[in-house]
């Protein structure tokens, strides 16, 4: 074997034997949830109760926004936050167990409390009502 053909193989081997290493922790950053996107209209946002008939978890994506909104169904009550960091204005994400910053750690429960600094403030609740088959979010 020549040295360029001893080069390509153990490229394709050391590659191959790190894409088996970090295949399975790439398909765990894929989001479960759906992106409902919108525009708010009056200071509100509209979304049908349909959307939560399959999963509790909506994000909405608003559009003039700087940060999606999460709205979590708890039996029949609504909790929308904005997935906006207290500490450092870094866009945090829904994980298994509330909200995460991946700036500096800070975590929150599924109510926007903080539950881990460095934040020390809730994440933004916004105010929610149910008219006409509607989740009415004011912003």
């Amino acid at each position: 074997m020549n040295r360029k053909d001893f080069i390509k193989k153990g490229c394709n081997f050391c590659l191959l034997g790190t894409a088996t290493i970090l295949f399975p922790n790439l398909m765990g950053c894929s989001p479960s949830y759906t992106v409902f996107s919108t525009e708010k209209k009056n200071n509100e946002l509209h979304l049908p109760l349909t959307l939560f008939e399959k999963n509790p978890l909506q994000i909405v994506r608003v559009k003039g926004l700087n940060f999606d909104i999460a709205v979590h169904k708890k039996d029949n009550d609504f909790i929308a936050l904005l997935l906006q960091c207290t500490h450092a204005e870094n866009e945090v994400l829904p994980d298994q167990n509330g909200y995460s910053c991946s700036l500096h750690g800070s975590r929150f429960n599924s109510n926007g409390n903080v539950i881990k600094g460095p934040a020390e403030l809730s994440l933004k609740k916004y105010k929610t009502t149910i008219s006409n088959n509607h989740l009415i979010i004011r912003i």
